[in-house]
């Protein structure tokens, strides 16, 4: 198989806290990310191809060639922002705790998933950015990375989009 491998520093991974490449102000509240499973790779020739209906719009992204997959664990402490960014592929979001407001680039419309609820993020270019809206509480995700690269960040770092967030 012909994979293709992305290698962008966005982020490190140091003891499951989440840096950015900057000391978070006293605003700021950890992302902690814990990998579930190995980065793995499909034994079989896969193709992937998502389709997401939102308000009339659709979208599809194909993954040509989804033979890595990874599932990591996020806990986002109450306040706690992602920066500005996209994957590789697609994720597949399982909300375990709490809630999460997705924010797209594209259109700044604040989507909020409950405890319960999954969505997809598309991946391929999709620059958005998600924040636990909660006040006291922690959001925990499971995330599902297809197209993963082999090694390395699984967020690639974005420009801020001029959505305003909380």
């Amino acid at each position: 198989m012909n994979r293709k491998r992305a290698l962008v520093l966005a982020t490190t991974l140091t003891a499951g806290l989440i840096t950015w490449g900057v000391l978070p102000s006293a605003a700021q509240v950890p992302i902690f990310a814990e990998p579930l499973t190995p980065r793995s790779e499909f034994t079989d020739d896969v193709m992937l191809k998502v389709k997401v209906s939102d308000g009339g719009k659709t979208e599809v992204v194909k993954a040509d060639d989804p033979s890595t997959t990874v599932v990591v664990k996020y806990t986002i402490q109450p306040g706690a922002q992602f920066p500005w960014h996209s994957h590789a592929g697609p994720v597949v979001v399982n909300v375990v705790q709490g809630s999460l407001v997705y924010v797209g680039a594209d259109d700044c419309v604040e989507r909020e998933y409950q405890t319960g609820t999954a969505f997809v993020d598309l991946g391929h270019g999709h620059v958005h950015s998600a924040y636990n809206p909660s006040g006291t509480g922690e959001t925990v995700l499971i995330a599902t990375f297809f197209d993963a690269p082999a090694s390395g960040p699984l967020l690639i770092p974005a420009p801020a989009a001029s959505c305003v967030l909380p």
